[in-house]
């Protein structure tokens, strides 16, 4: 059996179907829109933000939104408008990085441990479990605390607690897809079991990790916002939402803006997420298709 009638054998693609399902679902475009500009916001911060976002002055101490500062300025008189545009890159950055670090490791340990079983994925498994019976952010406060706080350190931070989620997911499709006939083909040719696993099971359980992927993200940029808050973050004065929150916090009767605006940022950016996770989720489940 050659590569062509393999490649024949297995499932078909969904790309169309779920193509189809995005575009009958509004609340899908809704968040892809949403998270576009949001996106869009942070590359052009540079470009949009009136001010600079570490230039301090004490003349405009906490003023209020008014024409000259849009959301106010902080207590060192900085633009909360900026630092909020300049936080976003800080933000969406640790976010889409840590998920994908946690991706990358998370996927290939379930795919490992889904394809060679036996007593390695005992191991593996019995790692995942423990790592998700503590909440995401207490592993991620003591992985954080340990390794301190700054940039790298926190990608690798919340990188650790979204690992496990992955391996979880990759595992379970790995165990039914390795039984599959286009899979006992490949062994019979002699492919490797690395040839296998990443020509033949990672594309059909692909949209699988996407999905996941999409919901970690806003999971991963809500624990940076948290761990900013009690100061494991980003070192001020970087501008990071986690931090503008934890900075304006207090000051919160009588400046509301510099808690505000920071959380409605987040509250945005995970919202945007959330939707099109829901809808990739909805697209690829096959149920959900039947019955649209």
């Amino acid at each position: 059996m050659t590569d062509f009638a393999i490649s024949q054998s297995m499932p078909a693609r969904q790309s169309s179907p779920v193509l189809r399902a995005l575009r009958r679902n509004r609340f899908a475009w809704i968040g892809i829109g949403l998270l576009a500009l949001i996106v869009l916001v942070a590359i052009f911060a540079p470009v949009i933000a009136p001010y600079d976002p570490l230039k301090q002055n004490i003349l405009h101490r906490l003023s209020p939104p008014s024409s000259d500062f849009w959301f106010g300025t902080d207590s060192y008189g900085r633009d909360v408008l900026s630092r909020l545009l300049y936080g976003a890159r800080i933000s969406l950055s640790i976010g889409f990085l840590s998920v994908l670090i946690a991706m990358v490791v998370g996927s290939a340990l379930g795919i490992l441990a889904g394809y060679i079983g036996g007593v390695f994925d005992q191991i593996v498994m019995g790692i995942v479990d423990v790592m998700l019976s503590f909440p995401t952010l207490l592993l991620g406060l003591m992985v954080a605390a340990m390794l301190g706080a700054s940039f790298e350190n926190l990608i690798i931070a919340i990188a650790i607690t979204e690992t496990a989620p992955f391996a979880r997911v990759a595992r379970a499709p790995t165990i039914a897809m390795k039984r599959r006939d286009f899979v006992e083909a490949g062994r019979s040719l002699g492919y490797t079991p690395l040839h296998i696993m990443r020509v033949h099971i990672l594309p059909n359980i692909l949209s699988d990790i996407v999905v996941v992927a999409t919901l970690w993200m806003a999971s991963a940029i809500r624990t940076e916002a948290s761990l900013a808050f009690i100061g494991l973050g980003v070192l001020p004065p970087t501008a990071t939402w986690g931090g503008m929150i934890r900075e304006g916090f207090d000051n919160i009767l009588s400046a509301w803006w510099l808690v505000v605006f920071p959380s409605l940022a987040i509250l945005l950016t995970v919202l945007a997420l959330n939707i099109l996770g829901d809808a990739l989720r909805d697209a690829i489940d096959p149920k959900t298709r039947s019955q649209g």
